[in-house]
């Protein structure tokens, strides 16, 4: 996998003629590192935000204004930072790319979330590790007996959470949560191996206007409309989500993909769970029964494994 660090020997090193030593490499540069704890956290929490905004911006809406306004803000950066606008391919893969993982990943996640718990829907998500894996196995990446474990775990954890009150209740919502995990996963999947998008923040940005297009597109066709004047609560999700969520986490993740395995890059999954359950039920009023609460410890145990098996 590209830019994978750990394990990782630095050249040998001679201080002394007479005695060569290796000198390790840290594990993760400083700028991973950073882009981990935006995935972990800031995505941690917009979900709830997503929640927060739907009074006043329809699903689709939302999404779709969120990265057409971020897209827009981050290509005026870079091109006023001298960078090259992307060619007839990369805009290519950018619209592949963007309406795989932003037309349906984020946009089936804000349908879900409107009869889901922003908790619930999280939990779901955990699975995506496992369907990354899984669709790896077409490029002849086969998972380790450990990974496999994790696998399988993590599917029995999420068979579990679909019987629970919250998903049973709202079939739409699964079906919208399960393609959104889907199409998230083909997306990652292409982006690291076929469709490269143009190099750097550029190719980011012309992903969130492609699919930033596509999403209100699809809200015009669903006969969507926003509440004008918003609420200042939706409103200031909506900002969260584009400035945080968005130019944030969203290059964030885009640059663990370029430059770290794709299992580092998805374990995000492991810990915004944890965090979107407890601001649904602490901030956001939102019932977890206890089916639920063992189901997501599942999947959660299942993304560990998964993670411990892959170097």
């Amino acid at each position: 996998m590209p830019g994978a660090a750990e394990g990782m020997m630095a050249p040998m090193t001679t201080l002394d003629t007479r005695r060569p030593i290796c000198v390790p490499s840290p594990a993760l540069s400083p700028l991973l590192l950073l882009c981990l704890a935006a995935t972990w956290l800031v995505w941690g929490s917009t979900y709830f935000a997503i929640k927060l905004a739907l009074p006043s911006f329809p699903p689709f809406f939302q999404m779709g204004t969120r990265f057409v306004t971020a897209g827009l803000l981050l290509t005026v950066w870079m091109r006023w930072r001298g960078a090259a606008w992307p060619n007839r391919l990369q805009w290519r893969n950018a619209a592949v790319v963007g309406a795989l993982m932003l037309g349906g990943g984020m946009g089936g996640t804000a349908v879900a979330e409107v009869s889901v718990g922003s908790g619930l829907v999280v939990a779901f998500i955990a699975i995506i590790p496992m369907l990354i894996a899984a669709l790896n196995l077409c490029w002849g990446d086969r998972p380790g007996r450990l990974e496999a474990v994790g696998i399988s775990v993590g599917l029995a954890g999420v068979l579990l959470l679909t019987q629970g009150a919250g998903f049973r209740a709202s079939p739409a919502g699964l079906m919208a949560i399960a393609v959104a995990c889907s199409t998230w996963s083909l997306g990652s999947v292409l982006s690291q191996r076929s469709l490269r998008l143009a190099p750097g923040a550029m190719g980011f940005a012309s992903e969130m206007l492609c699919g930033g297009v596509l999403l209100l597109t699809l809200s015009a066709l669903a006969g969507e409309h926003p509440a004008w004047p918003p609420t200042l609560p939706a409103f200031g999700a909506w900002a969260y989500l584009v400035v945080f969520g968005s130019l944030v986490a969203f290059n964030a993740y885009m640059l663990l993909l370029s430059r770290a395995p794709a299992g580092l890059a998805s374990s995000y999954t492991f810990v915004n769970p944890v965090i979107a359950l407890l601001l649904g039920v602490l901030l956001g009023g939102e019932t977890v029964t206890g089916t639920e609460w063992t189901a997501v410890c599942v999947i959660l145990l299942g993304v560990v494994l998964l993670l411990a098996g892959r170097r």
